[in-house]
């Protein structure tokens, strides 16, 4: 063939190969079945992924066919460089092929897809439920945004990717022909991505979709290129990335009032359960945070993929390091040469930075836990799962074991353990303003968010919710079965031990549910209202409603049970507490308790409503 046959013939196979799947199939002994996995590499890491049923024979399939357009490939590299001068092609042994043979006809200098090769990526998603902020994508893509670029981010696992190709299957088809989708690599730069933004705006292009843009490392301080060049020329832009924290720098910086911007991590209950038909609000607690269904699915393999956020405590830790402490060491190193490191640069020139961010989540995880089981005389605490086993109504599960054990010493157990896990061999010692910081950046990516808790004596507490419960609850549950090692609880006959642990993970799914409603109460709420706890010296309501201004509240009992017990609802029947409660945030104007059970009313005018059916009504919902 000649050098232009040649060429074009590459061309085909390129587009041919971004489509199929890289890496090779595979085999693993699986619970005694010998099971196919697609395996490959990702930045130095083998990685794996089990391949389901209905999608063995294509995959296997395509793997065949992209080794065979890989070796054709091969073929046509040597002929290339056989027939093209050498002078034409810039050759040099040390470069790539890309880098010789593709400077006569490969026009891009990142790695763009365009034609048929999008096409086919838009269709792989056509079947796939939207996120709630599809809408605003939607948006920034048919209205006119006056030169503002789109910027979509969240953690990993948050639908992002999935998102930029449902919205370009939603374009007309002459407006799709104008699309282009760029993925970004660490070996990128901004100028190659002006290159090729420039010739593409000479061939028609007029959407572009740069997904990983993170990954650029001088895209923080370069970023006004987008909006400042192309986005006034005509071209809708959208830049994703999981770097949440450069996203939220270049707001500050290079793309300061000129963006749109969309965020993906935080997926509420109603959300999750849509996406994924899931509506348990225990499953939520257990796996919610991402957008994976293999890990509801128990009995298939993928179900003990590597990658399974929230699987397990490893699996968490390892999410962690990832999606988030990566995320904000990247953001840092790459912004103006690191000048946001503040306080945390000796911390990263030491290389434990990672490790703090790691002990920090940990540290107010575990307080959170430390809380559940040593408050006294509280709803949810240990002294109540000793009473509830005391009282069980079926005898086989019946149990003094909680009354039994040093429940003091199981406690100070307890502290000591946090203080072992959060005092690591440090080189850098952490302090108070690293601590800030880091949890300033927690708070940049949506991980945490502030929620008041209010005192009848004028208090104010700080009180620190996770967006993410089933990072929060897989840390609890390792930590809470770690603790039940203690010697004198082994003691105990095994049955008793389990139904303890289930008992005590019971309370803190009970406290996780309180924070998942007041959450997403407080998210919903239109400004001006507020959603806080209460305390005082007569007792605590988990939930007030009050619109500042206003002379009406509604006061609220959050109760992970199924069953209506008047003990739940106590606070509520409380004269004084409810005259002292009035008295500072107006007329109770509705009583409720929020638990598991079905939705009724009660005689005395208490309401019962379904937790499952109050968190997917949040877009309805009206203060009294």
């Amino acid at each position: 063939m000649e050098v232009q046959e040649l060429v074009q013939r590459a061309e085909k196979l390129e587009r041919e190969l971004r489509s199929l799947p890289g890496g090779t199939v595979v085999y693993k002994n699986i619970r005694g079945k010998r099971q196919p996995y697609l395996q490959w590499a990702e930045q130095g890491k083998t990685k794996s992924r089990y391949l389901k049923q209905e999608e063995r024979e294509r995959v296997i399939a395509e793997v065949a066919k992209r080794k065979q357009a890989q070796a054709e490939l091969r073929e046509i590299r040597l002929q290339l460089q056989n027939q093209t001068p050498r002078h034409s092609m810039g050759y040099y042994p040390s470069l790539s092929f890309r880098e010789k043979a593709y400077q006569e006809y490969y026009p891009w200098r990142t790695n763009v897809m365009r034609g048929e090769a999008l096409i086919h990526q838009m269709r792989q998603v056509g079947s796939y439920g939207k996120r709630d902020c599809y809408r605003q994508l939607n948006r920034f893509l048919t209205e006119e945004m006056n030169g503002r670029v789109c910027l979509l981010y969240g953690l990993r696992r948050t639908g992002k990717t999935t998102m930029l190709f449902q919205a370009m299957n939603d374009l007309s088809p002459e407006e799709r022909a104008k699309c282009v989708y760029i993925k970004a690599r660490p070996t990128d730069s901004m100028a190659d991505v002006d290159a090729d933004l420039q010739a593409l705006w000479k061939q028609g292009a007029r959407y572009i979709f740069l997904d990983e843009v993170t990954l650029l490392k001088d895209f923080i301080d370069g970023a006004a290129l987008f909006s400042d060049v192309y986005a006034i020329m005509g071209m809708k832009i959208v830049l994703s990335g999981t770097d949440s924290l450069g996203f939220w720098f270049t707001q500050t910086q290079e793309l300061y009032d000129r963006t749109f911007t969309i965020h993906t991590t935080y997926i509420p209950f109603q959300e999750y359960s849509r996406l994924l038909g899931v509506n348990d609000l225990d499953e939520y607690i257990r796996y919610g945070g991402t957008l994976r269904r293999g890990e509801l699915a128990f009995e298939d393999p993928d179900a003990l993929a590597f990658d399974a956020a929230f699987r397990d405590d490893e699996s968490t830790r390892k999410y962690i390091d990832t999606a988030i402490c990566n995320n904000i060491q990247h953001s840092l190193a790459c912004c103006r040469d690191g000048r946001y490191f503040r306080h945390l640069r000796d911390l990263y020139e030491a290389g434990e930075l990672t490790s703090a961010i790691q002990r920090i989540i940990e540290s107010m995880n575990h307080r959170f836990l430390l809380s559940v089981l040593t408050r006294p005389f509280k709803s949810h605490d240990l002294g109540s799962a000793a009473e509830l086993l005391r009282k069980q109504g079926d005898i086989t599960r019946r149990t003094l074991i909680l009354d039994q054990i040093d429940r003091e010493a199981i406690a100070q157990k307890l502290m000591d353990l946090l203080q072992i896990r959060n005092q690591e061999d440090l080189k850098v010692g952490l302090t108070p303003a690293h601590v800030k910081e880091i949890r300033e950046y927690l708070q940049a990516l949506d991980l945490v968010m502030d929620c008041p808790a209010h005192s009848l004596a004028g208090e104010q507490a700080e009180y620190i919710l996770f967006t993410q419960p089933g990072m929060r609850y897989c840390q609890a549950e390792a930590l809470v079965y770690v603790l039940m090692n203690d010697e004198s609880f082994l003691s105990f006959p095994p049955v008793e031990r389990e139904i303890a642990c289930e008992k005590i993970l019971e309370e803190v799914r009970g406290r996780m549910m309180e924070d998942i409603v007041l959450m997403e109460t407080a998210r919903a709420l239109p400004r001006g209202t507020e959603a806080f706890k209460l305390t005082s010296a007569r007792g605590e309501l988990d939930m007030v409603i009050h619109a500042r201004g206003s002379q009406k509240c509604e006061a609220y009992e959050i109760k992970h049970s199924d069953q209506i017990v008047p003990m739940q609802y106590h606070a509520l029947e409380d004269e004084a507490f409810c005259a002292e409660t009035a008295r500072q945030y107006g007329e109770i104007g509705k009583k409720c308790v929020i638990y598991k059970g079905e939705s009724r009313m009660l005689d005395n005018g208490v309401e019962y409503v379904n937790v499952e059916a109050y968190l997917n009504n949040m877009n309805r919902l009206t203060i009294n």
